[in-house]
């Protein structure tokens, strides 16, 4: 598994789990009650679930702006931080192309989330992207099999 890919899986835990417990991530972080399945977080994955806590007021309201008929809070805690997780990455990561972030977080989605999530989640971060003037990634499709390989990231 690359490593990024790894990182963004684990910040995707510990964000899941900030919003359970109600623990916030450096808490998590410093206490070590994250789940070490993948090894310890590496700097990465801290900068992300950091990240995005600390800027997740600005990244709620992009989100919500851009999910119609679909307020943060009826949305499950899976997908919510699924792109909140992206939507950092997005916004308030230097030179991260908006399509490795969209195909990154729809991994996330079909490895964590619903039947509907991957598709859910490219639609609202395809959205946002293209709001910004970013290249998006091709819409997912009904017919199109969701085998959860991981994606290759080009570049970063």
């Amino acid at each position: 598994m690359l490593e990024r890919t790894r990182a963004r899986r684990q910040a995707l835990q510990i964000l899941y789990q900030r919003e359970i417990t109600g623990q916030n991530v450096r808490s998590i972080l410093d206490t070590h009650t994250y789940n070490d399945e993948d090894g310890e977080p590496s700097q990465y994955s801290r900068e992300l679930a950091l990240g995005t806590e600390t800027n997740q007021d600005a990244i709620d309201a992009e989100i919500e702006m851009t999910s119609q008929h679909w307020s943060l809070m009826r949305m499950p805690f899976v997908d919510r931080n699924i792109l909140r997780l992206a939507v950092y990455e997005i916004v308030y990561e230097d030179g991260m192309p908006a399509s490795v972030a969209i195909n990154e977080a729809v991994e996330l989605a079909k490895a964590y989330g619903g039947d509907d999530s991957p598709k859910f989640v490219n639609g609202v971060l395809g959205k946002i992207a293209e709001m910004r003037g970013d290249a998006v990634p091709a819409p997912i499709e009904d017919s199109q099999p969701e085998t959860g390989d991981g994606v290759e990231e080009e570049g970063v």
